[in-house]
């Protein structure tokens, strides 16, 4: 069984574990995970897919309008299209 952490991995540690495993500065690391993170955004707003191999894709998922009530008054209200960013899980990354 796997121990899971007690909070999750934040950027500074992500950034701190990639100069460990690259032998480089933290510096140099963090304009790196900056660099991969921003990539992955400016993919997804403009609609692209991330596919990395082993590990997942990253893709804009678009949720079509539709009709809502509103839990207050059980008025009925438009809800507007929304865009977000999804993550699907390889099957590599699924096993571990």
């Amino acid at each position: 069984a796997v121990e899971l952490r007690e909070s999750p991995m934040n950027k500074g540690e992500l950034t701190k574990a990639v100069a460990e495993a690259a032998d480089m500065s933290q510096a140099e690391a963090g304009r790196a995970v900056d660099a991969v993170f921003d990539s992955i955004a400016g993919a997804v707003k403009s609609r692209d897919s991330v596919a990395i191999a082993g590990f997942g894709t990253y893709v804009a998922k678009t949720r079509g309008a539709r009709e809502g009530r509103n839990p207050a008054t059980g008025e009925t209200i438009k809800i507007k299209e929304k865009t977000s960013a999804a993550f699907r899980p390889a099957s590599a990354l699924k096993d571990i």
